[in-house]
């Protein structure tokens, strides 16, 4: 049981894949505030409260927020929205002296993990195996240098001219089985919790159907990274296996992924576990991981008036 009834927001709420962390709080006794640019979306139905935000690109960002918060008694923030990541990283403090506990890595994590050419760079620095990457130099896959998912991606002929001030980054393309891998990190920033999931039908950058399947390599991997930076909470890793057995880092999200709830279906609830350990200081006692668990999706239809 929790020791209160814990009032908790989520960002970007309307999203098409962000219902399942509403149902996640709401399983635990807890209220689910829900949070978005705009109410006109399913979770305004299905949460308990629903928030307004300002956009991320309001000069008052903050300081509207911070507004928000307390009139809505806030008591933790799980932030999942990327523009806002290093936000909330940089206040975390700030909102903890407020009584607001934010659950997200430190600063200089997120500053390496929403930029792909600093975290390129930091992976050739510990050695573990990425795509080849440059900033002017077309190899063939062109990205945003802080874009999320699948957004803003182009595939292009080695021959095709770069127009880049330092905003994309070009690699080369990988082919081969896509994962993701949703990991929990505690508060000593040791990983708990490894899950790859196949990512068999892929849809606008979203998965549509995947399977947990047990990978030592990638495991292995994972806990070397986990040694040379600080992670905390939820924290997933796009990985791409080759036919040859090739193992490619190619990107990390320092928050809960679009198709967490596999992982939480194979383990546990993990907002329970965010509560416990980073609310009320409780030991962690991993469950046993079901490998063996698919996940295919159909989106929700929300009536109202």
């Amino acid at each position: 049981m929790m020791e209160k009834k814990y009032r908790i927001l989520t960002e970007a709420s309307g999203s098409l894949t962000s219902l399942y962390i509403i149902n996640a709080i709401k399983e635990i006794g807890c209220i689910a505030c829900a949070s978005d640019i705009d109410s006109f979306n399913a979770a305004y139905n299905i949460a308990d409260e629903f928030i307004t935000m300002p956009s991320t690109k309001d000069a008052k960002l903050w300081k509207k927020t911070k507004k928000l918060l307390v009139q809505s008694k806030i008591d933790i923030v799980i932030p999942t929205l990327d523009d806002s990541l290093l936000g909330w990283s940089c206040l975390k403090e700030e909102f903890k002296n407020m009584g607001i506990n934010v659950i997200v890595s430190p600063k200089e994590t997120i500053e390496i993990f929403t930029d792909k050419w600093e975290t390129y760079l930091f992976f050739k620095k510990i050695s573990i195996p990425t795509p080849k990457t440059e900033i002017y130099k077309n190899l063939g896959v062109i990205k945003p240098r802080n874009g999320r998912g699948g957004a803003g991606i182009e595939f292009h002929s080695r021959n095709y001219q770069v127009n880049n001030e330092w905003s994309c980054i070009t690699q080369e393309k990988i082919v081969g089985q896509e994962y993701t891998v949703d990991c929990f990190f505690d508060q000593n920033g040791d990983p708990i919790y490894i899950i790859p999931r196949k990512r068999i039908d892929v849809r606008e950058g979203k998965s549509i159907k995947s399977s947990v399947a047990y990978h030592r390599v990638i495991e292995s991997f994972i806990k070397k990274i986990a040694k040379e930076i600080y992670f905390i909470g939820p924290i997933n890793f796009q990985v791409f296996e080759t036919e040859k057995g090739e193992i490619y880092f190619i990107e990390v999200n320092p928050r809960l992924g679009g198709g967490s709830s596999l992982a939480f279906h194979a383990s546990e609830n993990w907002i329970k576990l965010i509560v416990e350990h980073f609310v009320e200081n409780k030991r962690i006692i991993p469950k046993v991981v079901d490998f063996d668990l698919k996940m295919t999706r159909a989106y929700l239809d929300v009536f109202f008036k």
